[in-house]
C-alpha cells in the first residue's frame, strides 16, 4: 500500500478527533493492528467503537487515532490510488473501498508452527478434560494454516516427566478425587525441604514447567508448587477445602510480578553475552 493524503471523499469525512495521552505503541504494533482492523470491521459491516476498542485492547481514543490514520491510506486497487472510505459517526464504524486489505492476515510459518506445537504439548498433559475438543481445534488450525503449518508436523511432542512422575500422579489423583495433599517441597531460595498440606486447585504449565496451584495451609494463601521440586507427595483421606477467597493466579505473562520495592539493574553486555537477554 502507499501512504498519502486522501483527496477523494473529503466532503463526507468529519474532522480528525484529537486523542488523549496514551502509551505510544511501536510502529510495528500499530501497523499490525491497522492491517487487522480493516478486515475486522468489513466482516461485520457495522461495528461499535467501544466493541472494537475492547476487541483490540486499546482505548476508544486510541482507536479513533487509528481510524484517522486509515483516512490517510490510499490503495493501488481496485483503482490506482483509491482512498479508503470510512465513517465512525454515532459511535458506529463503517469501512468501504478497502478491497485489497479486507481479508484477515494468515499466520506465518513460525506463528502457525509455534501454536500447533504448543497445542500438541497441551494435549499430552494430564488432567485435560475434553481431549476431543482439543483435537478438533488442532485439526481446524492445521487446515486453516495450510502450508504454514506443515513444519510443525515434523516436531514430535512428548512431555518429559522424569523425576516428577510420582508427584504428577499423586496430584492428578488428588484433583480427580477432590482430596488434600501432603507435600515435601524443596525451597531453593532457603535451600531447605518443607512439609505442608495443600488443597489442590489446578495444574498449570508456565514456561515449559508443570505447577500445582493450590491453597497452602502452611502459608494460608494460594501458592504455586513446581512439580520437579516436590520431593514426596501423598493423597490424604481428607477432602480439599479451598476457601472462597482463593483466586487463581494470572500466569499468562509468566510468574514474575515486579513490585515498587524491586531494584532496577542495568546490564551492559558484549555481543557474546546476548544469550543473557534470551534466557
Amino acid at each position: 500500500m502507499t501512504a498519502a493524503a486522501g483527496a477523494g471523499g473529503a466532503a463526507r469525512r468529519p474532522g480528525p478527533v484529537r486523542a488523549g495521552t496514551v502509551r505510544a505503541p511501536t510502529a510495528s504494533d500499530r501497523l499490525q493492528r491497522l492491517l487487522a482492523l480493516v478486515p475486522y470491521i468489513v466482516s461485520r459491516k457495522v461495528v461499535g467503537l467501544a466493541e472494537t476498542a475492547a476487541a483490540f485492547g486499546v482505548s476508544e481514543r486510541e482507536l479513533v487515532d487509528d481510524l484517522n490514520m486509515l483516512w490517510c491510506v490510499e490503495l493501488r486497487s481496485p483503482d490506482p490510488y483509491c482512498p479508503i472510505d470510512l465513517s465512525y459517526e454515532g459511535g458506529e464504524i463503517v469501512v468501504s473501498e478497502a478491497e485489497s486489505i479486507d481479508r484477515p492476515l494468515r499466520l506465518g510459518i513460525d506463528e502457525a508452527s509455534a501454536l500447533l506445537v504448543a497445542l500438541r504439548m497441551l494435549a499430552e498433559l494430564p488432567g485435560i478434560g475434553d481431549r476431543s475438543a482439543l483435537g478438533r481445534t488442532i485439526a481446524k488450525l492445521e487446515a486453516a494454516a495450510g502450508a504454514a503449518g506443515v513444519p510443525s508436523a515434523q516436531v514430535a511432542v512428548q512431555v518429559s516427566r522424569r523425576t516428577e512422575d510420582a508427584a504428577l500422579a499423586q496430584v492428578t489423583e488428588a484433583l480427580t478425587a477432590g482430596r488434600r495433599l501432603h507435600l515435601s517441597y524443596y525451597v531453593p531460595g532457603r535451600d531447605e525441604a518443607t512439609e505442608r498440606d495443600v488443597d489442590p486447585m489446578r495444574l498449570v504449565m508456565v514456561d515449559g514447567r508443570n505447577y500445582l496451584e493450590g491453597w497452602c495451609r502452611r502459608a494460608g494463601a494460594v501458592r504455586l508448587f513446581r512439580l520437579d521440586r516436590v520431593l514426596a507427595a501423598a493423597v490424604l483421606d481428607k477432602p480439599a477445602q479451598v476457601p472462597p477467597e482463593a483466586e487463581p493466579k494470572d500466569v499468562d505473562q509468566g510468574l514474575f510480578r515486579p513490585s515498587p520495592e524491586d531494584a532496577r539493574v542495568v546490564l551492559e553486555l558484549a555481543t557474546a553475552g546476548r544469550w543473557v537477554a534470551e534466557y
